[in-house]
């Protein structure tokens, strides 16, 4: 019998799978269940978006591209992010098309973290990034955001956490799982604390296209000073439901983005054919889809957040992102507690807060990317099990 420990990487083992994953795999397991776990848009890829792609598999259009992606797409992210968030990026230099967000905050961590380094993370926050830090070696400083704070990163927490083996922090707003927004305010304070101590910035955007009110989403990158010290991730699944089509990009400092294609090319090479066609397409024509989809967001986020306050489950209204963060401390159950129990008896799969860190305790994350109809069963659903704890 082959002890396979021996063979194992100590770092990959002890690293803990996703606990987003534990519950999508129990509610696949089980009948009749209305899943609200996963962060995936209900909204089919836009009919022209998908035409492209397939147009591209039509002319047999199915060769590697280069390593950075096509130069038409990254033109079209170029425009865009010119467009939308008034930052400007060289295509030849600056931006890299990546398999998916999650790739490109991989090769950022990589690329810059060693042995020894520090890296500021804000939770609760998006899985990967701890992860991600311990197999560069690198070691994860854990800052807690608090509900009475909206959720929001302060300056004041950042220089509280700072030493002088601190490089990389990681801003992961709009967030997953709060809905958290930072206003243009909130970012200018955390600006003058990235270059009193010289620090580089992961501004994990991918929701940026996803926030309500009047305010649109800044990006870190167009604050004063910043751009030179930011790495930007992005991608297309969240604004225009092409989670499937595997595709994201970074935008940075031109010798960062260089170190980060070569991890790239070595490990994947280059981003699918296909998506690219359809990004392309989707850059071009598609702003009115994301007004579109955002929209519908907007109508379902309100109905889950008044139902959760009525059915007395404290809910902070999230500004962005497609998911709300109810705490369930009123049940006097741990966030494991209530979730597996809510699935065993109600059909109801959500997430526990402690998949996005320890201080995610006494909360759930639910997503509203489903239809309102799935929704509101769900919501009725989750009440008859709140009333049976009473």
């Amino acid at each position: 019998m082959i002890d396979y420990e021996k063979f194992l990487n100590d770092k990959v083992q002890k690293v803990k799978p996703s606990g987003i994953r534990k519950f999508f795999d129990i509610a696949n397991e089980m009948d009749h269940v209305i899943s609200l776990s996963i962060g995936e848009p209900d909204f089919t890829t836009p009919w022209h978006v998908r035409q492209e792609g397939i147009e591209s598999l039509r002319r047999g259009r199915t060769w590697y591209t280069p390593n950075r992606g096509f130069i038409e797409l990254r033109n079209q992210i170029s425009n865009y992010f010119a467009r939308r968030f008034d930052v400007e990026y060289s295509p030849e230099k600056e931006i890299l098309v990546t398999v998916g967000g999650s790739e490109a905050i991989d090769l950022c961590i990589r690329a810059l973290i060693q042995k020894g380094d520090e890296v500021l993370i804000p939770q609760p926050s998006f899985v990967c990034y701890e992860p991600m830090t311990l197999m560069a070696d690198g070691t994860p400083v854990i800052i807690r955001t608090k509900a009475e704070n909206g959720f929001r990163l302060t300056a004041e927490e950042i220089e509280s956490c700072v030493t002088p083996k601190t490089k990389l922090l990681i801003l992961p707003f709009p967030n997953n799982p709060t809905g958290a927004v930072m206003r243009r305010q909130h970012l200018e304070e955390i600006a003058k604390v990235v270059e009193k101590h010289n620090l580089l910035v992961l501004s994990d955007e991918i929701y940026g296209e996803l926030t309500y009110g009047n305010e649109r989403h800044v990006s870190f990158a167009s604050i004063k000073g910043m751009k030179e010290r930011t790495i930007v991730v992005s991608g297309f699944s969240k604004s225009y439901a092409m989670t499937g089509w595997r595709l994201g990009y970074t935008l940075g400092p031109a010798p960062i983005i260089s170190q980060m294609t070569k991890l790239h090319q070595y490990a994947i090479m280059s981003a699918p054919t296909t998506a690219q066609y359809a990004a392309i397409e989707a850059l071009k024509h598609g702003d009115s889809d994301i007004e579109r989809m955002r929209s519908e967001y907007d109508i379902r986020r309100r109905l889950v957040v008044d139902e959760f306050c009525r059915m007395g489950l404290t809910c902070f209204e999230p500004e962005g992102a497609f998911y709300v963060f109810p705490s369930i401390k009123a049940s006097g159950m741990t966030s494991e507690q209530f979730c597996e129990q809510l699935i065993y008896s109600q059909r109801v799969a959500i997430v526990p807060g402690t998949a996005f860190g320890e201080c995610g305790e006494g909360f759930a994350r639910v997503s509203y990317s489903y239809s309102l109809k799935h929704i509101k069963e769900a919501l009725e659903r989750i009440e008859r099990f709140v009333n049976e704890q009473k």
